[in-house]
């Protein structure tokens, strides 16, 4: 006597990520409806309450918001929870087609990593230091390899293995955090950027630079140099405003750095 078979399951949709990836790559734009709830229902094969739990998770990432009588909009994009570390994800994953993005999460970089250089170049340990060293000889391995990978670890993933234990390096909590939770947006920085650079191996050397300022603990070589790496990220984006535009603002206990970036035509 035979069994009878059991059809497999399929699995449920991720109706928020589908909507997501249509928000970020903007095919809905702020100001916009996305499809009405029974559309939702009748498009996936769900029920309401699957698409209400879907609607409501983007709901709480501010993307976008519930009008009674007329559906879901999608907000402003200063709204979005961009730390939220979901929202990061969606964004490093559907977000390349969008120009703003790679210039905001730049400026963020321009912003901050200077000054984490700085602090790497006073409060990195001996573990830190190490850990900062293998990933920039993994960036070198990997650069010898036709498919840029070395030991199944491609070159990106070693750059930004590179920038976030510069993070780890200033012992400071929060930019730790702050690290983990940027990382997708860093990493999808780091990629474009890698794959347009016309010259991987000035890049290296600025990198290298950048890691004997913090080893021999040089706060103000430290901070050159993470510019110096930064502006040929700029060059490779082909960012309006790298990093030559930038005013630098020291104060009595802090600095940062600013950037005008040219309008959007």
């Amino acid at each position: 006597m035979s069994m009878a078979t059991t059809p497999s399951r399929q699995p449920r949709p991720d109706i928020a990520e589908h909507l997501a990836e249509a928000i970020f790559s903007g095919h809905y734009g702020p100001g916009d409806f996305v499809p009405k709830e029974l559309d939702l229902c009748e498009h996936y094969g769900v029920s309401r309450s699957t698409v209400r739990s879907a609607l409501q998770t983007l709901v709480s990432a501010g993307m976008i918001t519930r009008i009674s009588g007329q559906g879901s909009r999608v907000t402003e994009l200063p709204q979005w929870h961009l730390l939220n570390p979901r929202v990061s994800d969606w964004m490093a994953r559907f977000a390349r087609p969008n120009p703003r993005f790679q210039r905001d999460i730049f400026a963020f970089r321009v912003a901050v990593e200077p000054f984490m250089a700085r602090l790497a170049a006073d409060n990195a340990a001996a573990a830190d230091l190490l850990a900062i060293e293998t990933a920039y000889h993994g960036m070198l391995a990997a650069l010898e390899q036709p498919d840029k990978q070395y030991q199944g670890i491609s070159y990106d993933d070693y750059d930004v293995t590179f920038h976030e234990a510069i993070f780890a390096a200033t012992h400071n909590v929060l930019w730790l955090q702050i690290s983990h939770v940027l990382k997708p947006a860093i990493a999808l920085l780091v990629e474009t950027s890698n794959q347009s650079a016309d010259e991987l191996n000035d890049s290296m050397e600025r990198h290298r630079r950048l890691m004997d300022a913090i080893r021999l603990r040089q706060p103000d070589e430290a901070e050159t140099a993470a510019l110096s790496v930064l502006e040929r990220t700029g060059r490779d984006l082909g960012m309006a405003c790298p990093t030559a535009g930038l005013a630098v603002m020291r104060g009595p206990n802090a600095m940062s750095y600013s950037c005008t970036q040219e309008p959007d035509s």
